[in-house]
């Protein structure tokens, strides 16, 4: 699967302006179910939610990539956002997070979502993209980072 089968302009913020991890995940869902009619906005913070009950989605380095099944969901679909200032997010390395690259998948896909989960985190190792998203002053300039 290449990452911009999953990537939108219509699901990227550039530097929201946020200050906890429940309010970036709302952030998240609300611009999932903007962008995709059979989503529902508490039904995706729902599923987030649960995921980082059972630990945090932050990796490190500021990176968080929260993800959660939806039933009714046909394809893998991303919200990317950066958040102005970083926040924290109780991420592995304790550092606050400002690169959030979240994965809803269909309920049924398990297989997908590892694969995907895995190629997302693959290209935010590398530093140049990551320091590109960072410099980012648009959503097409994450976009671009991405691409």
């Amino acid at each position: 699967m290449d990452i911009q089968t999953i990537i939108s302009l219509d699901r990227t913020k550039c530097a929201v302006q946020c200050n906890s991890k429940k309010r970036i995940l709302e952030i998240i869902s609300r611009t999932a179910a903007e962008q995709n009619s059979s989503i529902e906005e508490d039904e995706v913070l729902n599923s987030l939610l649960s995921r980082e009950k059972m630990g945090s989605t932050g990796i490190g380095n500021g990176i968080a990539l929260p993800h959660g099944r939806l039933p009714g969901l046909e394809k893998v679909i991303a919200i990317v956002v950066t958040s102005e200032p970083p926040i924290d997010f109780d991420a592995i390395d304790n550092k606050p997070v400002d690169i959030f690259f979240a994965l809803l998948v269909p309920e049924e896909q398990t297989d997908g979502h590892l694969q995907t989960l895995a190629m997302v985190a693959s290209k935010l190792n590398d530093k140049e993209t990551v320091k590109a998203i960072r410099n980012a002053t648009s959503s097409d300039d994450i976009l671009t980072a991405l691409a």
